[in-house]
Parts: C-alpha cells; structure tokens; sequence
C-alpha cells in the first residue's frame, strides 16, 4: 500500500507549463536577489581575499549550483511531472520520503523564515531611526507581526502574492545598483584586512551554496513548470549562475568600495547603504518590503511540505507553529549568524 502523498499524485500536464522567462528564471532570481543571500556575504570573503579573486568563486559557485544542485533536480521535474516529495521517494523510499525531503524540507523553510524575520526587522527599525535590536521589546513586537502575519498569508493567500512577486524583484536590483554606483568606484583598490586566499575562496562556494541547496532541490518543482530541456537550461543559467553573480558580485563591490572611499569599518552590506546618505532610510524600508515575497512562498513551502507529510493537522495550523517558531529565533537573536545558516542548511 503506498502513502497518499504517492498514491494520489498526478502528473502536471504539458498545457499547464509555462517558458523559462515567465516562471523558473524570475523565481530564482528573486531567492538571489534577497538581501539575507548577500548582507554579510563580504566579511567572510573579501576580508580574506581579493575583490577579483572572490568574484572567480563566486561564477563557480554559481555553476555548481547550476549543473549540479539546480539542473538534476529540475530535469527529474521536467521528465515525470511530479513534485520533489514523489521524485524524492524514488531516492529514500516511501517511508524515507516522509522524513527526506518531506519534513525536513519543511523544518528548514522554518529556518528561513526565521532569517527573514530577522533581516527584515532590522531594516524597518533602522529605516525609522531606531537601533533597537534582538532582545528589545520593538524588535520583538515588528518580529512577531512580520512572522505571524505573513506566515499566515503564506498559508491562505499566497497566490496573491505570487502575482506581484516579478515586480518585487525589481526593487532590490535597483537598490543594489544605486548602492554600487555610489559606493563602488573605488572597489579593485581594496587590499583585504586579513590575507587567506583559500579561506576567502573557499567560503564564497561555501556559502553560496549552503544559500541555493534548498533552493535548488526545489528544482523538481520548477521543473515541472518547464515545457522541455530548453526551459531547464535557460532556466538556470538566467535565474541561477546569471543571478547568482549579480545579486552576490554588485554587493560585494559596494563594500569593498565603502571600505576605500568612506573608511567603512565592518563588512555588512548595511554599512554600504549607509553611505547613500539621505537615499539609505529608503532604501532599507524598500528592502525589507521585498522581502514580502521569499517570507510568503518560505510560509507556504513549509505549511505545504508538513501537510502533505503531516495530514492530521490542518495546514493552517502547522504553518503557524512554523511562524511562531520563526519568529523566536528571530527575536533571540540566532538567526541573526547568516552564514552559520547557510552552513547548517546547506549541509
């Protein structure tokens, strides 16, 4: 006897996908282009080696995720037309399944959810001029709201937010293009603080793919979308390796930029808007409305995966423990080590 989630699975039909450009590649490109991939990405990188070299392990990052990590998966989606968790019960079995990729993809959309409430509540906080950080009663009421309402848009209405969510993308690229044509004219002067060339490379694949694995996985799904091999290439090359190098390479530039003409001290991302001057409350605002988007379908992905896998208890419910959870380890402070993160999740 197979489990339901096997047994009543159909195939998505050919009439129902769509070309690259209007599903897989602005999809992917929106996971990139969320501050949390790139806030921090420079300490653990540029303070360790060059500018030019780090940007080389940033394009091979970018192709691993893609040949391997990305296009697997997405193929396996294109050929049957099934969802991860059936493709996945193919690999761990029908009672694996459950636990590989079923509840655990789910418990790390939880940690997700728990970066971007992090994330998204420092900016709103600092884009009203307030320093209150993890522990603070502010940071914890903005935290608790953020999570728990959209955690519950994720799990009711998230086709809503699936229709606006290509323009979203939109904002975090043109912020990060102002940013760097402020901060970055100085950028390949930068000499990094501690030289280790092999850390620094090392840890720009590492964390670029700790970011993308979930991501990645998710192929299936993407792949059911794709009408064909064409759609799975272009797919990933656009809204994978292209992304990847943007939204990482732009932000990577404007710190090391900041470093040589304002004297900027620390590696965050955030101290790069800083220097917008005037332009940088905005900035911070409109990022964390971005966000919107990747809290939503990370809301949804987790009340998705623990229902299917869970079906007791109604998917509401499931994705708001989810969302409560988030929200602690946002308030705590543990989701704010990004790169720890990525590690944990990646593995």
């Amino acid at each position: 006897m197979l489990p339901a989630y096997l047994s009543q699975a159909s195939p998505n039909p050919k009439g129902n996908r769509a070309p690259w450009y209007v599903n897989t590649a602005p999809s992917y490109a929106g996971i990139f282009l969320w501050i949390a991939f790139y806030q921090q990405m420079a300490g653990a990188t540029i303070a360790h080696a060059g500018l030019l070299l780090c940007l080389a392990a940033l394009v091979l990052a970018g192709l691993l995720c893609y040949a391997f990590y990305y296009k697997v998966p997405a193929m396996l989606g294109m050929q049957t037309g099934y969802p991860l968790y059936v493709v996945g019960s193919s690999t761990f079995g029908t009672r694996g399944g459950y636990l590989m990729p079923g509840l655990l993809m789910g418990l790390l959309q939880v940690g997700w959810m728990s970066v971007n409430a992090y994330v998204s509540t420092s900016f709103i906080l600092t884009a009203f001029g307030s320093k209150a950080g993890p522990g603070t009663l502010a940071f914890a009421v903005v935290a608790a709201v953020w999570a728990l309402a959209l955690g519950f848009v994720g799990a009711k209405g998230i086709q809503y937010v699936a229709r606006f969510a290509l323009y979203l993308n939109m904002v975090p690229l043109l912020m990060i293009l102002i940013v760097v044509a402020k901060t970055g004219g100085s950028a390949f002067q930068y000499v990094p603080e501690h030289p280790a060339p092999y850390v620094g490379f090392m840890t720009m694949v590492q964390v670029v793919v700790g970011f993308f694995a979930t991501a990645g996985a998710a192929g299936v799904d993407f792949g059911m979308g794709a009408r064909d091999v064409h759609d799975v290439k272009w797919g990933g090359l656009v809204g994978v390796l292209l992304a990847a190098v943007i939204a990482g390479g732009l932000p990577l530039i404007s710190v090391a930029g900041a470093h040589v003409a304002y004297g900027v001290q620390d590696y965050h991302f955030d101290s790069a808007i800083a220097q917008t001057g005037g332009f940088s409350s905005i900035a911070f605002f409109l990022f964390a409305i971005a966000s919107i988007a990747a809290m939503c379908f990370s809301s949804f992905i987790a009340g998705n995966s623990l229902a299917t896998m869970i079906p007791g208890v109604p998917r509401v419910t499931s994705t708001m423990v989810g969302a409560v959870i988030a929200a602690i380890l946002a308030i705590t402070g543990v989701a704010a080590n990004l790169v720890g993160l990525f590690t944990i999740i990646g593995a």
